[in-house]
């Protein structure tokens, strides 16, 4: 199925929002103060497919994450995060969406840091539901956190669409049954992976609505 549908629910990082400068600058930040090694934002960023913040700072630590890594984190990303940028047509996109369907958002970053990058970006008050890496059990490609998000939305997920830019967004939208939309404006787009469309602009989304 390719359209209409009754709910969107988006990747964060390279789909709504450009936090390419940011997110690995945060987590190199609290590394090093947490006594890690360095890393390239190559090597950060390679290891997003690890699951959580939790979990990635565990692995770049190369021992268990604290609380206090985690919040230094967090306060890392706070400090950078007006830096971020929306993507071109992204806001007007999701405006006119929200005013037509349930939308929501399934990030592998934390619930905190998508709401500390939604926020600063002003796009936080277009979502019904913002569900984190943090909240489920499994991260893509797994299909968790997109029927989770369903579920908040009350929309089954063969009746919704999920967006992203990457792989692992492509194939957690497959395994959940939602329609795959692959985000061609993101960093991590690759169009060997197979999706049910592949967008190269947000307003193009308005094409799936009812």
């Amino acid at each position: 199925m390719t359209g209409p549908v009754d709910a969107i629910v988006f990747d964060m990082d390279g789909t709504l929002v450009e936090s390419h400068p940011v997110v690995p600058a945060a987590y190199r930040a609290a590394v090093r103060a947490g006594g890690g090694p360095s890393y390239t934002d190559a090597e950060v960023i390679a290891g997003y497919s690890i699951g959580s913040p939790a979990d990635l700072l565990t692995h770049l630590l190369r021992r268990p994450a604290s609380g206090d890594d985690l919040d230094r984190y967090h306060a890392e990303l706070d400090a950078l995060a007006g830096r971020v940028r929306v993507y071109p047509g992204v806001a007007d996109a999701l405006a006119e969406i929200a005013a037509r369907v349930p939308v929501g958002v399934f990030t592998g970053a934390s619930h905190r840091a998508a709401e500390i990058l939604l926020d600063r970006a002003g796009l936080l008050g277009h979502f019904e539901v913002v569900l984190g890496g943090d909240q489920v059990e499994r991260p893509k490609p797994a299909p968790d956190g997109v029927e989770a998000a369903c579920r908040r939305l009350g929309v089954p997920p063969g009746r919704a669409a999920y967006v992203g830019d990457s792989p692992l967004d492509v194939r957690a939208a497959r395994r959940s049954g939602a329609v795959a939309v692959a985000a061609a404006w993101g960093h991590q787009y690759d169009p060997d992976e197979p999706a049910d469309l592949s967008l190269t602009r947000p307003g193009e989304l308005l094409a799936l609505l009812p």
